[in-house]
This record gives C-alpha cells, structure tokens and sequence, in this order.
C-alpha cells in the first residue's frame, strides 16, 4: 500500500460482513425511522391467495444453465412477432399484434421438450441472479458492468402441477423481472415473452395446461454491452403462478385515487376491471371494503372503515369492463413523510360474486395523501411543505447482486432514513414491487423512472433497439403496476436522454407526457436533463425540471442553470435529479489534502491512490460533472425555490467504477459503501438533512 495511503479500511471479510449487515443487523434507534418487521419476506401488493383467488409461488426448485455461446441459434429478431402480442393489454394508440401462424421457434429445441432430461443443470431458487457468484474478470464485459459474467444465453425450467380441480379456470405466469429477453415455453408449445429485464409481466398459460404434470421453459438472452451499470441476470425477481375464474379482476385491475382530503374527511375513487375469458356473457356483482392496514402482517386489521356502494357489471364474453365507484372515510389517517408525518395504509378488498357466491377477491394496498407542486416552494405532501432530501439508488443489492431480498432492501431504507433521506429516485429503470411497497411503508418520497434511453443509443444494444415496438407498452404497464404506491409522487419517462438537445425530442417527451396522463391523471411527470437547456422542446414537456448537475455547476465552476430555468419555468417544480457525485472510499485519508473543493479525483495530491484505487473520505472530491456536498448545500440554499436534491447514490453499487473505470469494479459514489458501511458524507448529509440532532 503506498506510504501516503493511512486507512482502515479491510478489503477482507466484505462480502461476508455485508451479507450480515444487510440481512441480520437490526435498525437503528430513531424517531426518523418507521421500524416495521414482517414475518414473511413475501410481498402483498395487490395479490394475495384469497376467496376464489390463488397466487402461488414458483420461487422453489428450478433447473438451470448458462451458455456463454449461444447453444439453441435462436434471438430475439427470430421470435419478435410472436413475443409482440404479449404486450397487446397495453397497446392504445396503435394496432395490436396478432399472433403468426404455423410453428413458432423454438419447438425443436430440446430444452423446451417436456421430455429432455435436466438433472444435471444446476438446481436454483428464486430470486436468481446467475453473474453475481461468478468472477470479477468476465471477458469482454466492461467494468462499467462489474465485469460478471452477466452474459450469455440462461434456460431455466421447472415443472408445474395442475390438478383437476383446475379445470375451468384462468392460470396466469406472473414475472417481476427477467433480464432480458425472456421467452417462454409450457410443454414445447410456444407462449410468449418481453424484452425488458426491468418490466413485470404477465402470460395467459391457460391455453397449453393439462392436468398433472408440465414442464415451463424460460430463455433468456443477455448480449455483452447492453447497459451502463450492473444489471444482473437471470430471474432475479419473484416468478408466481395465479389461478382465477375465467371472470376475474383484471391484472393491476384497481386503481384508488383520493381527489378530496382534509382532516375530517377523506373522498376516495376506485375503478376495477373485470376480464371475461369465457364466451359467454356473465353478470357480476362488484364490492369493495375498506381496512386499515396491519404493516406488521400486511393483512387488513380492525372493522371495516368504509364500503364502496356496491355494483352490477355486465361483461359479454371474451371482453373487459370496468367500473366505477367513491365513498367518503371519516376523520381518514393520512399518509405521509416522517419525522413530520405518518405513513399510514388502508387496503381494499373488492369482491366479484355471481348469485351470491365469490368467484374472485382482490387486495389493494394504498394511502390517502395529496400533493401538491409548486415553481416557489416545491412538493407539498397534505399541505405541509416538504423539502426533497433524496438519493438515487441503482436496484443491486451489494454482494447479494440484482436478486431483490426484502430484508437486503428494508435494511437500505433503513440506513438512509436514519441518515435524514426523505425521498428516493429509482434510477434508471422499474423497480422491484417490494421496494416501492416498502418506500409505502417507511413513508418515502419516490420519483419512479423507467427509461434510460429512447431511439438513440448510449451503447449498443441498450433498449434503444426496442423502444420503437415497446415504449407504449413497456410504459403502459409501469404505470398500472405502480399507480395506487402512495410514496410515488412523480413518474420520470428519462434518464439523459441523448437526443434531449434536438428538437424532435419533444415530439416523444410530449407522447410518453400523454401516455402517462391517461394512465394516471393524479401525479405530474418529467425528466432528468443535463444538458437540455430552457426553452428546449425537451424542457417544454415536462411538469417537473429535473437537473442533473446543472444546477450547482459542474467540478469547480459555479455557473448555475437554476436562475434560467426558474425564469423559463416560474410555476414547474425544479429539482437536481443528481446532485454531487462525490467519490470516497470508506476509512482513507490522503495527505495532503487538497485546498480546492469539487476536484476532481486525481494523484496522491488530489485525493486519490492510483496504485490501490483508493479515494481519501475528506468528501471533498468529485467527478468532473459533479461537486462536493458543501457546494450542493451552497447552492440549493441560494435559490429557495429549488424543490431539493437527489444525491447521486445513497449506496454504493455494482459497476461504474469512477474514477477507476480501467480496474475498479464497483462505484465510488455511494454515501454507504457496498457492504452497508457508513462512510463519513452519511454524517455530513446527517447533519444537514437532521434538525433533531
């Protein structure tokens, strides 16, 4: 270790050290954190088994094996048209996709036959992240993506049982996440898929069942340069199997929105969707009640607080229908932001019965808040302003890789709200469910993000090669899965755009704008710029101005774009989507200590150690578009009407190794290191973020 370096720091052990950190350590001590313990790690969400209603889990006993050639010469060009129709529940502005006669591909492969025998593959649970156990030295696989052997062709299969009971009934495969380009297979037939590895999706398997015994087949297709960051691979999401009445409540079939608020009273609206699968047309009776949310179970608690007027629907067969209906709450318990606040939850739980006898029941969590956006003050959450003291999150979870763990992503929440952090931006892509249902629970402040890119690349093959076929879609679906999260206060559509400075970029920002009004009218939306400017087509789009970096000004200048948007946008929410990006290394002092703020990461002399790839934690480095905390602080208070920040990362994670792109593995930038460590910032932005301290 060079003789300028005195650290602490143990590079032995941080494996093992985060793991137990992340799974086992308890909270901390604090007003500011909302402890809450579940039993199971199973979410609840919308879904849960109940009257007429079964949602399994197909987590246990997979087969599985990684091909880093691709073994079976299929891709996703070669199966486009028959994985197209999968999206058609979310196509409104376009023509559907009809299914393509004749023998779809893929049914020659072996690994989709029922009768091909995998006892030798690798047996594996889910969540399963195939590249996060292999070695730091995957080839070709840039460090940018931890250089894990994130690619190649990975088939996962597992045998499902119906039993005769079944008969009759719609079955569904429910994915949370799949990277990427999953397609699948029941019994060699084939079903369908999505390209996305961040969306959940659904797939009818309804049509290729037969009782006892069938085989389910999963391919996904990971290509070498296909995202900036760590992405993971596999089925690293939860993978369930719900079984219904072919007259059922739709997927993400309720939407709860809370138009009117105050303390005495609270006016709430809900829709559901009922889907008919059967030919015939059926009539059905729709009730909803009311329930406080037991946080600890996830279960409803107490008597019921409120009834929605009950209703009839009509549905013809092979159709939906949805309908409508509000109720009042007295003297409502509110959700909101601590310290300040509560998070409180309700859960409805709606009915389908036909001559008095349920055939379906559906939960669904929510909060009833209002918030309100202002160009002078920012977000208000039930009339109390509320200064936005956020951090950006990437979705892996340290030495766990991208499988989503419940306890992995309480225990990060945990941290950040003790350090002060009211809100999280999900950057740059869907999150998992659980985590948003957690932000619900803890009573975060979150900004959720799903696009990266558009039509122009930043590497490639990055989702600019499919945001043509699969924007609406992919969007649609988000939207719908996410809407009834009270903690999401604002949709983001993009991430740097690269095409953010032309002026057909607010042709698409004005089209996804559109797509998300229509799906949830209730929450503004934006983007995340850095280097659109106001009076761009790009900035004219969105509700919110979000700017990553822009507004403080990068490395040691103080230019800021806070006073031009501000006079361009005088009534819009701005905000620094990312802010900072300062780089440290937990435990390491460099001497001698640089006189200038915001420099950027060089020798001995300018905080870094090349030879080790370390970074001194004096916290007064920065990447060159980036600043030190202070500065941030400086210039967020000089402009009052600035809403807040997001700090670029609350956590360390998995990839973009800056300043060390060449032989680091994992980024610098996170205020807790990758084991869940605290570095010095988290005291810094403690002091800053916690007047109770």
């Amino acid at each position: 270790m060079s003789p300028l370096t005195q650290t602490v720091y143990k590079a032995s052990g941080l494996v093992s050290l985060g793991l137990s950190l992340l799974l086992l350590a308890p909270p901390p001590a604090s007003a500011h954190v909302a402890v809450r313990k579940r039993a199971s790690s199973t979410p609840t969400g919308g879904y849960e088994t109940a009257a007429g209603r079964e949602r399994l889990s197909l987590n246990a006993d997979w087969r599985f094996e990684r091909f880093e050639e691709n073994p079976d010469s299929l891709s996703y060009d070669d199966m486009k048209e028959w994985i197209l129709p999968s999206a058609n529940d979310f196509i409104v502005n376009g023509d559907k996709h009809e299914r393509p006669s004749g023998t779809a591909p893929g049914s020659e492969v072996p690994y989709v036959q029922a009768t091909f025998d995998d006892s030798e593959w690798e047996a594996v649970n889910l969540p399963h992240d195939w590249a996060i156990k292999g070695p730091f030295n995957a080839p070709n696989i840039p460090n940018s993506m931890g250089a894990l052997p994130i690619n190649g062709v990975g088939w996962y299969r597992k045998t499902l049982t119906v039993e005769s009971s079944d008969a009759g009934k719609s079955i569904f495969l429910d994915i949370d996440g799949a990277m990427s380009n999953a397609a699948i297979w029941l019994n060699g037939e084939f079903v369908g898929g999505w390209p996305y590895g961040y969306a959940s999706f659904r797939l009818d398997l309804t049509p290729y069942l037969t009782e006892g015994d069938n085989v389910l087949a999963i391919r996904l297709d990971n290509p070498l340069n296909f995202s900036r960051w760590y992405p993971g691979a596999g089925l690293y999401r939860n993978v369930w199997l719900v079984k219904v009445d072919q007259t059922h409540i739709a997927q993400y079939g309720t939407y709860i929105t809370t138009p009117t608020v105050s303390a005495e009273s609270a006016d709430l609206d809900l829709t559901v969707e009922i889907e008919n699968q059967r030919n015939e047309t059926r009539e059905v009776e729709v009730a909803t009640e009311v329930y406080v949310l037991d946080k600890a179970s996830g279960q409803p608690e107490g008597e019921v607080v409120a009834t929605f007027p009950p209703a009839t629907a009509t549905v013809e067969g092979s159709s939906k229908q949805s309908i409508n209906a509000s109720v009042s709450i007295s003297s409502p318990q509110l959700w909101g932001p601590p310290p300040d606040q509560t998070p409180n939850l309700y859960v409805a739980v709606t009915t389908l019965s036909i001559d008095g006898e349920v055939i379906d029941s559906y939960k669904t969590q929510f909060g009833i808040r209002t918030i309100a956006y202002s160009g002078d003050t920012g977000i208000s959450v039930n009339g109390q302003h509320v200064r936005i003291q956020g951090t950006n999150n990437h979705h892996d979870q340290g030495s766990l890789g991208a499988a989503f763990h419940w306890r992995a992503g309480e225990r990060q929440l945990e941290l950040l709200q003790e350090m002060g952090c009211n809100s999280l931006r999900m950057s740059h892509n869907p999150p998992a469910s659980e985590l948003l249902e957690l932000a619900d629970i803890y009573g975060f402040l979150v900004v959720d993000e799903i696009f990266d890119v558009w039509y122009q690349q930043k590497i490639s093959d990055d989702y600019h090669l499919y945001f043509a076929d699969w924007h609406e879609p992919d969007l649609r679906n988000f939207v719908r899965r996410d809407r009834n999260h009270p903690s999401v206060i604002t949709w983001s559509f993009g991430n740097e755009i690269p095409e953010q400075r032309d002026a057909s970029s607010g042709a698409t920002a004005q089209e996804l704008h559109g797509i998300i009004l229509e799906e949830d009218p209730t929450r503004q939306s934006g983007a995340a710029m850095n280097n659109a400017g106001p009076g761009s087509t790009f900035a004219d789009a969105l509700d919110t101005e979000g700017l990553n970096y822009q507004g403080e000004g990068r490395g040691e200048s103080w230019d800021s774009a806070f006073p031009g948007f501000h006079a361009a946008y005088p009534d819009k929410v701005l905000w620094s989507t990312e802010s900072a990006s300062a780089v440290s290394t937990r435990g390491t002092y460099l001497f001698p200590v640089t006189s200038a703020n915001s420099t950027n990461v060089g020798g001995a002399d300018a905080g870094g150690d090349l030879e080790n790839l370390l970074v001194s934690a004096y916290e007064l480095y920065a990447v060159s578009w980036g600043a030190s905390p202070d500065k941030v602080f400086w210039q967020q208070d000089k402009y009052p009407y600035v809403a807040g920040e997001f700090v670029w990362t609350g956590w360390d994670y998995i990839g973009e190794p800056t300043p060390y792109d060449d032989d680091a593995r994992s980024s610098y930038f996170g205020i807790i290191d990758l084991a869940g460590f605290k570095k010095d910032r988290f005291y810094i932005y403690q002091a800053r973020w916690r007047s109770d301290l």
